[in-house]
């Protein structure tokens, strides 16, 4: 391979070195590489990224992929919505607000026997993760809800799967809480720049969304958080985004991209869906600026055809969400996916493979199999 390939005015700042370029193009036999994580990027340097040639980011973002990542692997997640609408914030996506007249219809926290189900389902289809979303702006006033939702948590976790949740914003006690019942990571979306932001929503402020994700990240929870894109936002925003994140103390375990669903009766109904290429741009700077991050290729994704999904797989994308529905927009189902990913030569992540969630979880190492080497008491042990 010539390095002549890398060159550009990034290879300073992607602190590549010809032994690992050489040593990863085969698949590599450490799949630890922590020399590109960085939390000091300038918008800038993103933004060089970003502007790169499509197919030379596909490449260099492969790249790190494989220096990161076994590329072979994908995560299978099921997201089920365990409370639907009624929500007082004013995202302007969502058809789960109370201030927009959309198709979904409010309605109660499930009990907990039909959640545990949808989790059985989920796992003998393959998924090894397991998110719960409810439509509040918080748990104030919640106490018995909140309880249930913590032994929903506790139940799912027993089975042997990683647990997700989505609850809106959280304080410091409730996610050590979550922590305590066994929850794996939480999602809190950024959505999109600071700048941009407040023309999506005004209910809830950009800093009150950092806040909940640091009481997560201070509980000792993995941190889901990524956007959407096709708000109306710029490539800008979109660099903005990433560089909120990639600056973060850590960065996020899992950076889901969503492709905006757009809905009737929300004011974003009539907005054009984003580009594909805009979505694979997105997807590789991502992965070269969180090279150890999960990149989630979340909603809309039931839009792409096999190839389009394969190309986003190149480009850095290692896990999918799957099942029959994601919260209230269409998701591709399980022997759709279980059948292209068959065709691409991918399967699926084991549960606790990621090391940086075993970490979290005191698993200590993983096998070759993906299995912790702890014992399975360990994996339930709440």
């Amino acid at each position: 391979m010539s390095l002549a390939l890398f060159r550009g005015p990034l290879v300073s700042s992607l602190r590549f070195s010809p032994q690992r370029l050489l040593a990863t193009v085969a698949y590599p036999g450490s799949l630890t590489s922590t020399s590109l994580i960085r939390h000091d990027w300038t918008r800038q340097e993103i933004q060089n990224i970003y502007d790169i040639p499509l197919l030379d980011l596909v490449f260099r973002a492969a790249t790190i992929h494989r220096q990161n990542h076994d590329p072979s692997k994908i995560q299978l997640c099921t997201l089920m919505n365990i409370k639907t609408g009624g929500c007082s914030e004013d995202c302007s996506y969502c058809s789960q607000s109370s201030r927009y007249s959309t198709p979904t219809k409010a309605s109660k926290l499930l009990d907990i026997e039909p959640v545990l189900e949808a989790a059985r389902t989920a796992k003998a289809n393959g998924s090894t993760r397991f998110c719960m979303g409810a439509a509040w702006r918080d748990l104030a006033g919640r106490k018995r809800g909140f309880e249930r939702i913590l032994q929903m948590v506790r139940e799912v976790r027993g089975m042997g799967m990683e647990v997700c949740t989505t609850l809106g914003m959280l304080s410091p006690e409730q996610a050590r809480q979550l922590k305590e019942a066994g929850l794996t990571a939480y999602n809190h979306n950024l959505d999109t720049s600071r700048e941009f932001y407040p023309k999506v929503i005004t209910s809830r402020s950009y800093d009150e969304r950092l806040d909940t994700i640091s009481a997560v990240r201070e509980a000792g929870i993995s941190v889901c958080s990524g956007g959407i894109l096709g708000l109306g936002e710029s490539d800008q925003d979109r660099v903005g985004l990433i560089h909120e994140v990639a600056n973060m103390p850590e960065h996020p375990e899992s950076f889901p991209v969503n492709a905006l669903v757009p809905i009737q009766g929300t004011p974003l109904e009539n907005n054009e869906r984003v580009a594909y290429h805009t979505l694979v741009r997105t997807i590789a700077t991502a992965r070269i600026v969180l090279p150890g991050t999960i990149i989630r290729l979340a909603a809309g994704r039931n839009t792409l055809s096999d190839s389009e999904q394969a190309m986003c797989f190149m480009s850095g994308a290692n896990a999918v969400f799957t099942g029959e529905k994601m919260l209230t927009t269409p998701c591709s189902p399980w022997d759709e996916d279980k059948a292209m990913m068959s065709k691409w030569g991918l399967e699926g992540m084991g549960s606790f493979e990621q090391k940086s969630v075993a970490r979290k979880e005191g698993l200590g190492a993983v096998r070759a199999d993906g299995t912790p080497e702890q014992s399975s008491e360990a994996i339930t042990r709440n």
